[in-house]
Formats: C-alpha cells, structure tokens, sequence
C-alpha cells in the first residue's frame, strides 16, 4: 500500500451529516468523513449498507435529503455541473459501447470532456499499457472478458484527468489478474495527485485503502487507517483449526473471555479477551468432545475487525 505523502489533509471530499432517504427507509444517516488529496479512501460494508447511495451523492447524480458534501472544490448540490468537470464516477455498470471498439469508446468519452486529440492519445496508450490493454485498442468492447470492461471503463473515467475518481465496488466479479491491474493503476493515479473514493465488499481489498469507513446499514461504524482500526479491535483473535468448525464455533460461544467468532472455511477466528485463554478454550472442547487441530493467537483481518465493530454497534443500540 503507498503511504500518505501529504502533511496535512488537504481535503478533496468533505461530508457533513450527509442523510438519504427511499420510502421510510434511511438508506444513508448522517455520514461524516473527509478525504484528503492524493488519498485512496474506502467505503467498506455488506450490500445495503449505503455505499452505492454516497457515492450517488458525492457524484451529484442524486441530492441528499440533509447534510452536506464538497467535492474536489465544488458542493454537489448548488454546483453539480461545476462538479462534473472534475471529477469521474464509474458505477458498477459502466455504460459502455459494445457495438464500438475499445478505441471508439475511448474517443466517445473524451469528446464528452472536450479532451483534445493528443491530450487524448497519450493518456490513453499509459492507460491500456498499465492495465495490459495494448493489443486490444481495435476490438469490440462487447467481446471483451468481464475483467478487461471494467479497465476500458476505468480508461473511459480517466481520459480527461479528473481530480477525484469514484468508483462503486469496480472488482466485483472481476478476476484476480484483472482486480490486480485496476489497483496498479489506481496507485499511479495517486502518485499523480487524484483523489480515489471506492466502495467495496472484499474486506482484503480494503487494506489497500489509505484510510476506511466502515459502514453498516447506512451509519458509519468507524473510519481509520487499516492499520489503526485494527489496533482500537477489542481483545486478541485466536484461529481454531478443526475437522468440524462449527461444532468448535457452537461449543465455545458464550464461553469466558470469548466476545465472538467468525467461520473462515475449515477454522473458528475467535475474538478472546486475553490469547492467554487458549488452554482454557482447549480443554473446553476436549470435555466437550470436539475435535481441535490447532489453535494459536493472529493478528486480526479486516473480517474480525467488521465483525467486532458491528457486534460492538449492536451492543450500543446503533
């Protein structure tokens, strides 16, 4: 992950109480958070939690109910058509072409931002070279592989160089060479000083992010570094190995010094007061006739973190 080189946030994404609303439902309450420049900040969280909503806004294609929100420069609300001049939203279905080439699209979109030919030529060939695009400039986008879409549409959303890039969950479905080429150029993107807000749902995606807003159905749960939010994580995590995790997850559950547990495939991520349990824990399962493989103490992932901040929400009433 690229550090943050800026001394000081200079803010390129400010939200103040920003709230919307569908039919009774508040799909977004209250968020506050700011970006700075040059920053790959992430709106993390299940379906439903209100990212595709936020970034709406931040996009000024949809006026919030209340609060407020700027972007690079511009409020959404008063100065949308300023804003579109700025920046670029990539929705999760990118209106591409298909009956045109890659190039055609390019084109298409650069003559939409008035980018002269060579501004538009140069961008575009660091653009495809980047993400391994090169030798397919003359093929239809509609036979193109899901993956490779996603990157004529990160193309088709950069040509004219905006400040800030906001993308809504761009990966999802997208294979791992590909997830791999949109981050090598997201990360240049920031080397050049644009401001990247991407929602996503894959939690190891989100340690890519400078900086994360946890979300849960439209409250902002907490907002950090990776790093950081990982130390305030309450207690230690412990992983369980075993033949029969489930039965290691129901034995243990309301046990002491357990404050939760989260199934990861064969093992039981337990989320202790203190890794000193451990042989407490074992010898639980022993008298309870469970099979154990293994258990030792790990650092938490992104997954233990989101599970602890929504069990601590709860809790809270939020």
């Amino acid at each position: 992950m690229l550090p943050v080189t800026q001394t000081e946030f200079d803010d390129a994404v400010r939200v103040e109480a920003l709230t919307r609303r569908f039919a009774g439902i508040t799909a977004v309450d209250g968020l506050r958070f700011r970006v700075g420049t040059a920053e790959i900040f992430g709106l993390v969280g299940p379906d439903g939690a209100g990212k595709t909503t936020t970034l709406r806004m931040l996009a000024g294609v949809l006026p919030p109910d209340s609060g407020s929100a700027s972007v690079a420069g511009c409020d959404v609300v008063r100065e949308a058509e300023l804003l579109k001049t700025r920046i670029s939203y990539m929705p999760q279905r990118f209106g591409l072409y298909e009956d045109l080439t890659v190039d055609e699209n390019i084109r298409f979109y650069a003559d939409l931002f008035e980018t002269g030919r060579k501004a538009r030529e140069e961008r575009a060939a660091r653009l495809l070279a980047a993400s391994g695009m090169s030798e397919f400039r003359q093929r239809l986008a509609g036979q193109l592989s899901g993956g490779m879409k996603q990157k004529l549409g990160l193309t088709c959303a950069l040509i004219h160089t905006p400040r800030v890039l906001l993308l809504d969950e761009p990966t999802t479905g997208v294979d791992p060479v590909s997830r791999r080429d949109f981050w090598r150029i997201l990360y240049w993107l920031v080397d050049e000083g644009v401001t990247v807000v991407i929602s996503t749902s894959y939690l190891d995606e989100a340690e890519r992010c400078h900086r994360l807003a946890l979300l849960r159905s439209g409250h902002l749960l907490l907002c950090d570094t990776p790093a950081n939010l990982k130390r305030r994580m309450r207690g230690e995590v412990v992983v369980a190995t075993s033949s029969q995790p489930r039965e290691v997850r129901d034995a243990l559950a309301g046990a002491p010094g357990v404050l939760g547990s989260l199934l990861v495939g064969v093992a039981v991520h337990l989320n202790v007061d203190a890794a000193a349990r451990i042989p407490e824990l074992q010898r639980a399962l022993v008298a309870a006739g469970v099979p154990c493989d293994s258990m030792l103490r790990v650092e938490p992932t992104m997954e233990d973190l989101f599970v602890s901040a929504v069990r601590e929400a709860e809790g809270a009433g939020a």
